[in-house]
């Protein structure tokens, strides 16, 4: 891959900010207790979660070399993943608004692995600088009304023909992930995200890829930021 940068991100920390505001705007918040989510996450993927992660960094076609920026990055389980794919060559920027997530990722770091405390809408890094932007079931925990920023975001520092890959939750009604969801991010689960989320992709200059469906009750979004500002003028 070309257009590698070796720069090194400095840690911004949003401190204005109120890391515990729970459903705000109806998005889920951040989550500020890392071994309650490594629990929950756990049950809620039902043991399938290295496999889906896995799936995830195939279906982006991560590659040795790679800068990959993992947008909500919790606990770091996915930017460490991430990490062994891109090998040493490659680097792994993890992202995420609640600090107490961005510590407890630091200190199971890959050395391949920076971390930076921040938000998605106003992500505090170059223009033009990951070959892939990764998230995965965070999208949820950003207020809808914010969602369109951090998706101009993830799509100002992609490279040209960077690739998007998001994952997020869609449960059938009545299905046992939904209540689930439902009893721990309450409204945040019930905002269409299936539906939303194209348009939003394709509005930030996005070109849609790939809609899968996924197991247990989730779906990935594959979109590509176009080679040229042409093609995105051109929509």
């Amino acid at each position: 891959m070309s257009h590698k940068h070796n720069h090194k991100h400095q840690t911004h920390s949003h401190q204005g900010h109120d890391h515990d505001h729970g459903h705000h705007d109806h998005g889920a918040g951040t989550i500020d207790h890392p071994r309650a989510y490594e629990v929950l996450i756990s049950l809620i993927l039902a043991g399938r979660r290295r496999r889906l992660y896995t799936q995830m960094i195939d279906r982006a076609g991560m590659t040795p070399g790679d800068h990959v920026l993992d947008v909500g990055c919790g606990t770091g389980y996915l930017t460490r993943l991430i990490a062994d794919r891109v090998t040493p060559s490659g680097q792994v920027t993890g992202l995420d608004a609640a600090p107490a997530m961005i510590d407890y990722s630091r200190r199971h770091a890959a050395a391949n692995c920076t971390y930076v405390t921040a938000e998605a809408q106003q992500i505090p890094l170059p223009d033009k600088s990951y070959d892939v932007v990764v998230s995965s079931f965070a999208l949820h925990h950003i207020a809808p009304t914010a969602r369109a920023a951090s998706l101009r975001e993830m799509f100002r520092v992609l490279r040209p023909g960077g690739r998007l890959l998001i994952a997020e939750f869609r449960p059938a009604e009545g299905h046992p992930v939904e209540r689930w969801l439902n009893a721990f991010f309450g409204h945040a689960m019930r905002t269409g995200l299936r539906e939303s989320l194209p348009p939003l992709a394709t509005e930030a200059g996005f070109h849609i890829d790939t809609i899968t469906k996924t197991q247990p009750a989730a779906f990935h979004l594959l979109a590509v930021r176009p080679a040229t500002d042409r093609e995105t003028a051109s929509r």
